[in-house]
């Protein structure tokens, strides 16, 4: 396996800076950012077969890495294809971090799933995968401006509910908590965090009412349980236009936003493309 250290000849302006978004951390649930020096065309990166955005510019490339929350602790790696050169591994670690738990009291059905529900739920799962496999090219600003992919919170609020939380429902432990949930009135307008093009809308099960947005490079954004879907599959929103409101469809306790970021189809904190945490 090749170290980082022996890969890098090179460093693009957006690889050095400290202040780049998404800002790193190598724990389950973070993200990556892994130098790989310089090269004349963009390497392809990838995990468990699965496109890693490339950042950056011939003097050197950038991958950004979403790790899941499941991810084993210890050293990890990506494989690496440059143009006429064999395939290689570049390696990196992850540390520990310790998630808060939250107990729930929620309506039981949503809980014990009837057979009908179950059923729904597995298709609605199945249709998520297709929406989640989606992988656009990455706008140029990300490679050009290390602050192009700061985002903004969907929705102004108090943070209700933190990524990485291990969740129990009625008692009953359960996956732990994918997103960020905002608390607002129903009604508040939701916004989009980043351009995107809009790659699914729908009423699902657990989720309520949910967009998926598609930012680029394998990042996309969702949010659930709205009162009001205001765009359809395909528009394109400006960072900041509206796309629904705040509501309590699916599985919720009161009105809030659930905001979810995923990269390389693996869920990661959203607090690390925000401004203020």
């Amino acid at each position: 396996m090749a170290t980082i250290g022996a890969l890098v000849t090179g460093r693009s302006t957006w690889a050095s800076e400290t202040d780049a978004w998404p800002r790193a951390s190598a724990v389950p649930g973070g993200v990556v950012r892994l130098p790989l020096g310089a090269a004349p065309s963009r390497p392809e990166a990838a995990a468990d077969g699965v496109p890693l955005l490339v950042l950056g510019d011939p003097a050197g490339w950038t991958v950004l890495l979403g790790i899941p929350l499941s991810a084993p602790l210890g050293k990890a790696s990506i494989e690496l294809r440059t143009a006429g050169e064999p395939p290689r591994h570049v390696g990196y670690t992850i540390a520990p971090k310790r998630y808060a738990e939250q107990r729930l009291r929620v309506a039981p059905k949503t809980v014990d799933l009837s057979p009908e529900d179950l059923a729904r739920h597995n298709r609605e799962r199945a249709h998520q995968q297709t929406v989640i496999a989606t992988f656009s090219e990455a706008p140029a600003a990300w490679s050009e401006q290390p602050e192009a992919m700061r985002m903004q919170a969907p929705v102004l609020g108090p943070r209700s509910s933190s990524f990485g939380l291990r969740r129990v429902f009625n008692g009953q432990p359960r996956s732990p908590h994918s997103g960020m949930d905002i608390a607002a009135p129903t009604g508040t307008p939701v916004l989009a965090p980043l351009a995107a093009r809009v790659i699914d809308t729908g009423d699902y099960f657990f989720n309520g009412h949910t967009v998926w947005l598609d930012q680029g490079g394998g990042l996309l954004s969702m949010v659930c349980h709205l009162s009001a879907i205001d765009v359809a599959v395909g528009d394109t929103l400006e960072a900041g236009q509206r796309l629904g409101a705040v509501g309590a469809t699916g599985r919720v306790t009161g009105p809030h936003l659930h905001w979810g970021v995923m990269l390389n189809r693996v869920m990661v904190d959203p607090a690390l493309f925000l401004d203020v945490v």
